[in-house]
């Protein structure tokens, strides 16, 4: 799976074959074959590591959040997803990208999937239930909130954001649409922290 990772950074994810990714280990062109049944099965296997490590990057983030505001956790989860992704666009491609492979047939890859969207859910869920959240429907905050850390993920490393001369604005968009879609105040987790 290092190897295919390799070849995608080096060639793109259209370019890769299985047989290219056993030369590069040194086996035979038919070893792979006995752990992936095809090449969609490999790119599967790639994808389910990398989501793995996106989970493992939001985990951390939000191990780093004091305190169990669900508003400050909630985009927690966003910004860790942003900044995997920025740092990782490789593995982000790998990941959103369903021609490489059967999106719901990857068992391993749709449960991490559906815990990190489980998890965004929750936080808003209790937000709602703390009074914390504006009068909105949830399952339109929570695809809101999906939908622009992916735009914005998307728009940077596809190089609109560098191009239009606005690269760093990422978390302030982010931080807007907290301020106004969830009554998010920027500061106030430090504050919390201070006392």
């Amino acid at each position: 799976m290092r190897a295919t990772l390799g070849l995608i950074e080096e060639s793109g994810l259209d370019q890769v074959t299985v047989r290219d990714a056993a030369e590069r280990v040194g086996v035979s062109s038919g070893a792979p074959f006995r752990h992936f049944e095809d090449r969609a099965a490999l790119m599967a296997a790639v994808a389910e590591e990398v989501q793995g490590r996106c989970r493992a990057e939001i985990d951390a983030e939000l191990r780093r959040i004091r305190g169990d505001d669900p508003v400050e956790r909630f985009r927690a989860m966003g910004v860790a997803y942003l900044r995997w992704a920025l740092r990782n666009p490789t593995h982000f491609e790998i990941t959103v990208t369903p021609r490489l492979y059967e999106f719901e047939e990857t068992v391993a890859l749709t449960r991490i999937r559906q815990e990190i969207a489980a998890q965004a859910r929750g936080f808003l869920e209790e937000a709602q239930r703390r009074g914390m959240l504006r009068n909105i429907d949830l399952r339109v905050a929570f695809y809101a909130g999906r939908a622009l850390v992916y735009g914005l993920a998307r728009l940077a490393i596809d190089g609109h954001l560098s191009r239009w001369g606005v690269a760093k604005i990422s978390l302030e968009v982010l931080d807007s649409f907290m301020a106004g879609y969830l009554h998010w105040k920027p500061g106030r987790r430090r504050k919390r922290q201070r006392k």
